[in-house]
């Protein structure tokens, strides 16, 4: 329930998504359901149980995944059949290697999207933030800020972004 994690909930909803969210404290869980999770999970409970009660056992269709090395193996185990996971970060480090034959069960797709591949051309730039922009003008999505920091307090808005007590965008102010 980061930043990311806020706006990747509201954008799932405008097309309609079944949403399980999982964070690791309660204010992040309400945080996920007021922006339109139909369900939480504590990180620190057994998530993959929690999930296969949630879907009864279909496991989910596509995850979205910001947290990484804690997580990855817990994904893999709530794919559903042809599932996706999508793993953009690295919150609690980088994936480590992996057997590639552990996708091969559920005939899983994984991905490691980043940004610049996304935006390299000019056009492709101007027209996801015009979605973007459109999505937060129509009031669909929300951009919660967390906090603005003064430029000077730029290294303690990394500790704070670094502890994952965060919720929402964090901004630096330039004076």
């Amino acid at each position: 329930a980061g930043g990311v994690g806020t706006l990747l909930v509201q954008m799932l909803r405008t097309v309609g998504a079944k949403i399980v969210a999982t964070a690791s404290t309660e204010e992040k869980l309400a945080l996920a359901k007021k922006y339109g999770a139909d369900y939480v999970v504590n990180s620190n409970d057994d998530i993959v149980a929690r999930v296969n009660e949630i879907t009864g056992g279909h496991g989910i269709d596509v995850i979205f995944d910001g947290v990484g090395k804690a997580t990855f193996d817990a994904d893999l185990q709530m794919l559903a059949l042809k599932g996706h996971l999508i793993s953009f970060g690295n919150a609690s480090g980088a994936v480590p290697p992996f057997n590639i034959l552990q996708l091969g069960p559920k005939n899983g797709r994984l991905m490691r999207p980043v940004v610049n591949g996304y935006v390299a051309e000019r056009a492709d730039l101007e027209r996801y933030t015009s979605e973007l922009f459109d999505l937060v003008l129509s009031k669909k999505v929300e951009v919660k800020i967390h906090k603005i920091y003064p430029l000077k307090d730029a290294a303690q808005a990394h500790i704070d972004l670094e502890s994952r007590k965060t919720t929402g965008k964090l901004l630096l102010k330039i004076d």
